[in-house]
């Protein structure tokens, strides 16, 4: 298997984090956890599906878009697949699309529901007779650049985004509010629409992605690290970990 990364031309860097090639001779299962950034895809040969808890496989487009997610997925490769995969920054993806991001909250959907079918038709046509790595980047950034809408991100989610970060999730979305010297309810509308989930939810999962980064804990304190990321008691801290990762805590971190 072999994923490369690739930085963005200059149009788009404020927009996307990476393009990446992922490619795979063999036919695979993996876990993918939940993240901040909304992923776009391109499959140029194979296919690829996702489950999650033993659930059916679902079959995926092979020109997709996955939005914002809280629990974790497993998904399938076939043979011989290969990806062009956009990561979007927090706030990126919203300038490429008329529709709200938080309507795709939990959702893998093809593109053709999104863009003009004439549109994906010249995409998937590039991506096919492209040879060679370059060749694929430059195709997607081409149709990247064409469906720019807006040359500038909301600074004001920007700066949202960044103290969510700061606070490592465990943040009170009314003194975020407050802070940014919005209304709550206009705060939550416009983040919604820009990075796809609410500013709580965005905010648990930060909190969650922080908790995964702790060097492993003793098993003894694994309690304290719920309580000190801002959960009042262990039930619920367990619950939500496991719906993040397919594990509970004292599983995950014994893998470390």
């Amino acid at each position: 298997m072999s994923f490369t990364t690739y930085i963005p031309c200059d149009i788009l860097k404020p927009f996307v984090k990476t393009i990446a090639i992922s490619e795979n001779e063999l036919a695979s299962s993996y876990k993918v956890l939940p993240d901040t950034s909304i992923v776009m895809g391109f499959q140029y040969s194979g296919k690829l599906s996702y489950s999650k808890d033993n659930t059916k496989s679902i079959p995926l487009s092979a020109a997709g878009i996955t939005g914002l997610m809280d629990t974790y997925r497993v998904f399938n490769n076939s043979e011989n697949i290969s990806t062009v995969l956009v990561m979007f920054s927090e706030t990126g993806s919203a300038n490429f699309f008329n529709q709200g991001m938080h309507e795709i909250f939990g959702q893998s959907i093809s593109l053709d529901d999104l863009i003009l079918q004439s549109q994906m038709d010249v995409i998937a046509e590039q991506l096919g007779e492209a040879k060679t790595d370059m060749e694929r980047i430059d195709a997607v950034e081409k149709f990247l650049i064409a469906r720019l809408k807006h040359k500038i991100n909301d600074e004001l989610v920007n700066m949202a985004v960044s103290l969510i970060k700061q606070y490592a999730g465990n943040i009170k979305i009314n003194f975020l509010a407050e802070k940014l010297n919005i209304s709550q309810g206009q705060f939550e509308k416009r983040f919604r629409k820009t990075v796809g989930a609410s500013p709580k939810k965005f905010a648990s999962i930060v909190r969650l992605k922080h908790i995964l980064n702790t060097p492993s804990p003793l098993e003894n304190n694994l309690t304290e690290l719920g309580l000190d990321a801002g959960y009042f008691d262990q039930a619920h801290f367990i619950k939500d970990f496991k719906s993040f990762t397919g594990e509970t805590p004292e599983q995950f971190f014994k893998k470390k």
